[in-house]
């Protein structure tokens, strides 16, 4: 399958550098980039063998297109992915909220949007208790301040997160108003309430909190067949400290997937 990057970020280079270790079955086929000069030095092969495209024209040669852009250039890239009837896989999934219209253009054009797990733990979990009723489910997001900082909400309502002695409480709402107010941060509450009830009764809270080092997040889940919990403390990115690391193996993980005699887990 020919890979596409939207991005070559935190996220998107390690998943590049992955893809040319060597995948069976993958190949990464074009990559979208707005510094060239930048891209060829963390990637070698970009601009050679690897073209450098316009991140909306990677749907027109690759199977499968990873976007890991900003927020404001999700709809452009996944548009023309799923127009040309390819396999859509968002990083930036709080942004699919906002733009659900696209999961129906997926329908017409035999497209697929295919969210991986990423900074995240027991989707799997979610995802299956929700074949039956789940009655809540609540997530509690704690980050270092700097991990946090810039995000849209904050700055509508004032909230400084800077030399913070203590932890605070910065957000708690649904998950869609959570994705809206931090499109680069809580991504992965998104991708639970996806998995789950959906993005107006999944509950989250955003801390900032000046004793951490990781990204963390709990869930609580209350469910017909099962009560659960989980916790994830993720490394975050030396490159971006809103990302965990552990996002951009779970790209590669669910690329891998696509292709493998054996996949475990749903």
């Amino acid at each position: 399958m020919k890979i596409g990057l939207a991005g070559l970020g935190a996220v998107g280079l390690e998943v590049a550098r992955r893809l040319e270790a060597g995948i069976p079955g993958l190949v990464l086929a074009a990559v979208s980039a707005r510094d060239h000069a930048k891209a060829r030095r963390n990637l070698p092969e970009a601009g050679g063998r690897i073209p450098i495209v316009a991140a909306d024209a990677l749907g027109e040669t690759c199977d499968v297109i990873v976007e890991g852009l900003p927020p404001q250039l999700f709809r452009p890239v996944a548009s023309a992915a799923l127009a040309h009837g390819r396999i859509f896989m968002p990083l930036s999934v709080g942004q699919l909220l906002q733009n659900w219209d696209l999961v129906e253009r997926a329908k017409k054009t035999g497209a697929r949007i295919l969210v991986p797990t990423g900074a995240l733990i027991g989707l799997d979990a979610v995802r299956a208790a929700a074949e039956g009723t789940i009655h809540s489910v609540t997530m509690i997001t704690r980050k270092p301040p700097a991990g946090l900082e810039g995000a849209p909400y904050l700055i509508e309502h004032g909230i400084s997160v800077k030399n913070l002695a203590a932890p605070l409480k910065v957000f708690d709402g649904t998950a869609r108003e959570g994705a809206r107010g931090f499109p680069a941060n809580v991504n992965v509450a998104a991708a639970l309430s996806l998995a789950g009830i959906g993005p107006d009764r999944t509950r989250l809270e955003i801390w900032a909190d000046p004793g951490l080092a990781r990204n963390t997040h709990r869930i609580e889940v209350d469910a017909d067949c099962a009560r659960f919990s989980m916790m994830i403390e993720n490394v975050p990115s030396e490159e971006n400290p809103r990302t965990g690391r552990i996002t951009a193996l779970s790209a590669v993980a669910a690329l891998r997937g696509l292709v493998a005699e054996l996949k475990v887990g749903t």
